[in-house]
């Protein structure tokens, strides 16, 4: 009687959690109260809406500058637009334009299931259509930043669309199933055994699709010729640490790896501000040109 008690509470439990991590209600989600235009950035910019192909409405922002160059920016996991505006800073005063992407179930985007790019991809792609299609914007001159799920996003995004000419991927994790033993430590202050299995359980049951169909690894092969920049650091208690190795690993040439063992899970913009504008913006710099033009 007590077993049974007791793999009913664990089971209770475990269904509970895999339902507050694949949701974020509109109620209890972190929503922006600042704008680019706020200190300490003080950037230009426009609302922007899309509405993605379901028919869910997506809220974001566009940086514009005097340039034909342009970066999606991605959010990570239940994040919100707000987080992104250092990096949008960062590439906005080397001359990019910026579009601040925000998928559904964040921010003040309709939905509140999330699907970690089983159906967000297609919010991606009416954010991406809206941006390359601004004035000014040049199709070929377009790269992509993604951090923690907004990198695995990005990542499987720019495989299957070659109109992004180089990705930048901080924080991604490589899998789901790579990376659910520290998430769920993290997340829910459970032990990875036995809860992890049982959260996949109930999760892959509400979501409608296996852990395994979420694996960044088999989406970056397919990027190559053209350049990613994989970050990962040491002290990320968020996604496995050993998530940018893999990534790096099963990335196709030209490729970088930059790994810093003291840094945690979205903090190079943070913790290395000057090394992280260095790196990132020479990166942009030297792969996002116009059709013909000779590789600097």
């Amino acid at each position: 009687m007590v077993l049974v008690a007791g793999a009913a509470g664990t089971a209770y439990v475990t269904k509970a959690e895999a339902h507050r991590l694949l949701t974020n209600p509109a109620a209890t989600r972190l929503v922006s109260v600042k704008t680019p235009a706020d200190a300490p950035w003080h950037l230009p910019y426009e609302d922007a809406t899309v509405t993605s192909s379901d028919g869910t409405t997506l809220r974001g922002w566009f940086v514009p500058a005097d340039s034909s160059k342009l970066i999606l920016v991605q959010h990570g996991y239940k994040d919100r637009l707000q987080s992104m505006l250092g990096v949008a800073d960062v590439l906005h005063r080397h001359g990019y334009q910026v579009m601040l992407m925000c998928v559904r179930g964040h921010d003040r985007s309709d939905g509140d299931l999330l699907s970690f790019g089983m159906r967000e991809m297609p919010d991606i792609e009416a954010w991406s259509a809206y941006a390359l299609h601004r004035p000014g914007v040049d199709p070929s001159e377009v790269g992509m930043f993604g951090v923690s799920m907004g990198g695995s996003l990005a990542i499987q995004y720019t495989a299957s669309h070659p109109e992004i000419r180089a990705l930048v991927a901080d924080s991604a994790f490589s899998s789901l199933n790579d990376t659910i033993d520290t998430s769920v430590r993290f997340f829910t202050g459970l032990p990875p055994f036995p809860f992890g299995p049982m959260i996949r359980f109930w999760a892959e049951r509400e979501g409608g699709f296996p852990a395994s169909s979420v694996d960044a690894k088999q989406w970056i092969g397919r990027i190559s010729p053209r350049p990613v920049l994989i970050m990962q650091g040491g002290a990320d208690q968020v996604v496995s640490k050993t998530s940018g190795q893999k990534l790096f690993d099963a990335a196709g040439e030209p490729k970088e790896f930059w790994f810093e063992p003291l840094v945690g899970h979205g903090e190079f913009l943070k913790m290395m501000p000057g090394e992280f504008e260095r790196r990132v913006v020479n990166f942009f710099d030297a792969n996002i040109q116009r059709d013909g033009d000779e590789r600097r």
